[in-house]
């Protein structure tokens, strides 16, 4: 019996010594701070605080003006020594303050600075992964360092034992709808429930449509609208679970998703059609990335395809933007849908005195010449029309690239042409009326 009495006596101990090396509980490192602070003693602790954050934001500064911004890879490394010097060099600096204070002192502040800096060292790190994984844009980086920043927040809560009153004050905010009580608490979950399921989608939408752009035996048309679709369709998934998960009932949207319906059908019709127009111009593929197309008055490149429209770029430079409604519903010519030769006609007249065959050799030459102009098939001269003036000639050529241009392919022959004929002395005939005068008898 003494021995088993003495076997417990050294478990109780042993017990006791293991829950003194365990970090207080947080309700209790909060109080143990406020103690602190009712003491001269905490004053060594805000130095040790202070001087860490000092020399921890002194590299910063330094990589700032000194360290160049760089490209991938190099500035990821770049990216990552500004994101985490600071906080991992101040959560060094004090762990060794708190090595020196704790023989002599309670180290109650310094123990909360400890696992703050942690969190923030963790923050920064994740935040660094999704504006690798991201695209660069202008919302993204305001979103990331928010959600950052309210876990954080939410995590210092935790630690200083106040995220209970903070949670129950929201939770005693709220605003009855129907029969569910929306309160301010509520509120704030969805938001950073359904702002980190968004970019969760936005990241798989992005990392989908990179696979599908890299796979170039597909349709550039149609990786354009698989990549849409799956961000669509991950940003719906990511709302229908997002809200239902902090307690929201979603059938609630039926309202919204009724009334939505309705203003399609009476005043945004127009929209809807143009999104669904383009949809179905994806999955034809009528008309493609880089055809040369004529659209009414507009002739020119596809340069750009969204779901609302297309941009048509002329050789001028002039864009012009035309809904997918106006392609589904008229004559498109597609100069180069099956294959991007183009024929280019070039009309010439020459007098009745002009030897043609000589003509025709001369323009087959200037053809042939031209650095634009296909040799298969090759350039020919046609006679298109005994006028009453001359000889109506079309020089006729084929081209590859007429995203290019075609009126200067034109325009070029036609200056090489007056100049040849001018030297051969063949006559560009002016239009020729024959009057004939008859008597009048008296």
């Amino acid at each position: 019996m003494a021995t088993q009495g003495l076997r417990a006596n050294h478990a109780t101990a042993a017990n006791f010594n293991s829950l003194r090396h365990m970090p207080p509980p947080p309700q209790q490192l909060f109080l143990d701070v406020w103690s602190d602070f009712h003491h001269p003693r905490v004053l060594w602790q805000i130095a040790v605080i202070a001087i860490a954050l000092l020399l921890a934001w002194l590299p910063v500064l330094v990589m700032r003006k000194r360290l160049p911004s760089g490209r991938a890879p190099a500035r990821l490394g770049q990216d990552a020594l500004r994101a985490l010097v600071f906080p991992l060099l101040a959560l060094c600096l004090i762990l060794l303050g708190r090595g020196l204070l704790h023989p002599w002192q309670t180290t109650a502040l310094l123990d909360m600075a400890v696992p703050l800096l942690t969190a923030l060292t963790i923050l920064r790190f994740a935040l660094l992964l999704v504006r690798q994984v991201f695209a660069p844009s202008g919302l993204l980086h305001p979103v990331t360092r928010l959600v950052a920043w309210t876990v954080w927040g939410g995590f210092a809560l935790y630690i200083t034992g106040l995220a209970p009153d903070v949670l129950r004050a929201l939770e005693d905010i709220y605003l009855p709808i129907g029969r569910q009580r929306v309160s301010v608490l509520l509120m704030l979950q969805a938001a950073l429930s359904l702002l980190t399921a968004v970019l969760v989608a936005l990241w798989l939408g992005r990392y989908v449509e990179t696979r599908l752009m890299a796979a170039e035996s597909v349709q550039i048309s149609l990786r354009v609208m698989l990549a849409k679709l799956a961000k669509a369709l991950f940003v719906l998934l990511a709302v229908l679970i997002a809200l239902p998960a902090v307690g929201i009932d979603i059938t609630a949207l039926s309202v919204f998703g009724g009334m939505l319906g309705v203003g399609i059908g009476f005043g945004l019709q127009k929209i809807a059609s143009n999104y669904v127009s383009g949809f179905i111009i994806l999955m034809d593929r009528s008309v493609s990335l880089g055809d040369v197309v004529t659209v009414e008055q507009h002739t020119g490149r596809v340069t750009k395809m969204t779901a609302r429209y297309v941009v048509v770029r002329n050789p001028a430079g002039t864009e012009a933007l035309i809904p997918n409604e106006t392609l589904i519903g008229s004559a498109v010519i597609n100069h180069t849908y099956t294959d991007r030769r183009v024929h280019v006609p070039i009309p010439v007249q020459v007098s009745y005195d002009a030897d043609l065959d000589a003509v025709a050799r001369i323009l087959e030459e200037l053809a042939q010449g031209h650095r634009r102009v296909l040799a298969d098939p090759a350039p020919r001269v046609l006679v298109k029309e005994l006028a009453d003036s001359g000889i109506n000639l079309e020089l006729g050529v084929w081209i590859d690239d007429p995203e290019d241009g075609i009126g200067n392919v034109r325009s070029d022959l036609y200056f090489q042409l007056l100049r040849r004929f001018r030297a051969e002395g063949i006559e560009i005939p002016y239009p020729q009326r024959e009057i004939r005068m008859r008597p009048v008898s008296a």
